[in-house]
């Protein structure tokens, strides 16, 4: 029989206690579930003891908490049978792009994209909201005690999404906060790979907070540094002669020994090759070192005028006699012929490719250049929309130096607050610069815009529409330089509810005509691509990669980048197609379960690519 696909995340849980026990093989157990089925479960007691010789129950340790930390953590891990429907009309370039626009809560999109984006991400950008008593939050749905609190005031968008301001008077001001940010977190770090880094803005409202988490989901050793950036001019204080002019950016690595900046490339001043030496440009070097033995202690000769050297009093050579050989037969060390009184008799060559890293540090301070402030960030996006469309976006040079910082050209940039698309702009212009090939992810909830601002004005419903608006016009303008080829368009998914039907009906309630409704497990408004992406995510596929659809015996098949994935859902399909499919031997091939007129068909179609196709991994929805 066929295997059925689950369409829905695998739960974190089960993936954190698979990575336990290939750590701890003996902390290991089984246990019965709620549905007494038995399951791996862990005995925390055994581990304590494998982690800790002095371990205590109930002893004090450091930590970082609120209420609703454990909740917080708990909406991790929990899978989702949600899936990501793809939108064509909305869609630029949809069949040539390497990019994603994704509409939807980010927590829920960031629980499907860990299959297909599992340690690929090498940067992330955040700008979450900065709980200044104004800003939208993000509610979910482990605040189960408060549903019908929230749903009473208007809280819950037309998706069924928690929304709301977040105000002093919430009682619980920086505790959902951090409820908030925290599983987001948990669940982007393992999108990241292991030489990636997280770029997170954030207000001093909750600095410190942030700085904990990351320090928890991160780890402390992993804190690359903290950028400050100057947002605006002297105006006004706080009531307290206080003018607060920066915020911060929080920098964390996967790994920080695999991850490092590239920060502006070193000028290389007063390298040249003036004889040619094969080795590359040089320039004279201090031969001596503060510290050394007898070894690095000795005479020079020049082998010219007999002239001997010796360190400098109180300091020693760079090298020891047996190296100097080897520097003087490399050209490394090269003997002048003629030289004044008091000079050394010889030039010690740096090379400029000896350089351990060819670019400087990157700075902690984002305060020099106009660019970097809000005021410039305000007047690129009127440049760009025509008008006042989006409040506070960052600056594009800001995020555009981060992209440079910390990418390859080939990299991959994940933003999941992606608000008017300041990123996605950042990654095709830095592309333009310097002939990069990167790929951005922007994730972001259909937040409405206000009635009476420019936005809705101009025609925009919500930020998704400015986002993508922003993608399509920059795009645009960079394709009109001579010479670029820039990939300006982006595949648009938007989060829905499964593809499967949920049925929930007590057994007296089923009617013949009822079960006739019921033949079919899919909802009737999906179509072939809704379940083909369906699969894609299940099976850990990326999302852009080519995908055709074609007519076989009046069936369609769709065909995944060349044969990563075929599927055909149609009803009843014929063996003709079935022969089709399997001589194309594809790695992954998919029907619905209603594509088979009985469990003889099915079994059939097993046996045609067991026979044709033994190595295809088949599959039913």
């Amino acid at each position: 029989m066929l295997e059925k696909m689950k369409l829905e995340t695998q739960p974190g849980i089960v993936k954190n206690i698979e990575i336990i026990g290939k750590l701890f093989p003996c902390c290991l157990d089984e246990g019965k579930n709620a549905e007494g089925k038995t399951v791996r479960t862990v005995n925390f007691e055994r581990l304590r003891q494998m982690l800790s010789n002095e371990y205590e129950s109930g002893s004090e340790s450091y930590e970082f908490t609120w209420p609703g930390k454990q909740k917080a953590a708990a909406e991790a891990y929990r899978p989702t049978d949600m899936t990501l429907r793809p939108n064509k009309e909305k869609s630029i370039s949809w069949d040539t792009t390497g990019n994603l626009f994704i509409e939807g809560d980010n927590l829920q999109v960031l629980k499907l994209l860990q299959e297909s984006y599992l340690g690929k991400i090498r940067m992330i950008y955040i700008d979450p909201p900065y709980n200044t008593g104004s800003d939208l939050l993000y509610k979910d749905d482990y605040k189960s005690d408060r549903a019908g609190y929230d749903a009473s005031i208007g809280r819950y968008d037309e998706e069924g999404f928690q929304l709301y301001k977040n105000t002093q008077a919430n009682g619980r001001f920086h505790s959902d906060w951090c409820s908030m940010i925290y599983p987001r977190l948990l669940l982007a770090r393992n999108l990241l790979s292991d030489d990636g880094m997280i770029f997170i803005s954030i207000d001093e409202n909750e600095q410190v907070n942030l700085k904990k988490i990351c320090d928890e989901v991160f780890g402390e050793i992993n804190c690359v540094g903290e950028i400050i950036r100057k947002t605006k001019s002297m105006t006004g204080d706080n009531g307290c002669g206080f003018n607060l002019q920066h915020e911060s950016l929080l920098v964390f690595a996967k790994e920080i020994g695999k991850a490092a900046l590239k920060g502006e490339p070193k000028a290389y001043g007063g390298y040249s090759n003036p004889d040619g030496d094969p080795n590359g440009d040089w320039c004279s070097g201090d031969p001596s070192a503060k510290s050394g033995g007898p070894s690095t202690y000795f005479e020079i000769e020049n082998p010219y005028t007999h002239r001997k050297d010796l360190p400098p009093v109180g300091r020693y050579w760079a090298f020891s006699k047996k190296t100097l050989e080897k520097y003087v037969s490399e050209g490394k060390v090269k003997f002048k012929k003629d030289y004044k009184e008091g000079e050394r008799g010889f030039i010690f060559k740096r090379y400029k490719k000896e350089s351990a890293n060819p670019f400087d540090p990157v700075h902690s301070l984002f305060a020099a250049d106009n660019a970097y402030m809000n005021q410039a960030a305000t007047v690129e996006t009127k440049k760009l929309f025509g008008g006042d469309v989006f409040s506070y976006p960052k600056p594009v040079a800001f995020i555009k130096k981060l992209v440079q910082y910390a990418t390859d050209r080939d990299s991959v940039i994940l933003d999941f607050f992606a608000g008017s698309g300041v990123t996605a702009q950042a990654v095709l212009e830095q592309n333009a610069e310097d002939g990069g090939q990167r790929k951005f992810i922007m994730i972001q909830i259909p937040e409405t815009v206000d009635e009476k601002s420019g936005a809705y004005q101009a025609g925009y419903r919500d930020l998704c529409d400015v986002g993508r608006s922003r993608i399509r016009l920059v795009g645009e303008a960079l394709r009109e330089i001579p010479g670029k080829e820039i990939d300006g368009g982006c595949r648009v998914l938007k989060l829905d509810e499964s593809n499967r039907k949920k049925v929930y009906y007590p057994a007296e309630a089923y009617s013949q005509d009822m079960l006739q409704m019921l033949e079919s497990n899919i909802k009737e408004d999906r179509t072939g691509l809704d379940l083909l992406f369906g699969c894609l995510l299940e099976w850990g596929l990326p999302l852009t990669l080519p995908c055709t659809s074609e007519q076989v015996s009046g069936c369609t098949v769709h065909d995944y980048n060349g044969g990563d994935l075929m599927a055909c859902f149609d009803e009843d399909i014929p063996d003709s197609v079935m022969k089709y499919m399997a001589g194309k031997k594809p790695k992954r091939a998919v029907f619905c379960d209603g594509s088979f007129a009985g469990d003889s068909a099915k079994i059939n179609a097993g046996e045609i690519f067991k026979y044709l196709a033994p190595d295809t991994k088949v599959k039913v929805i």
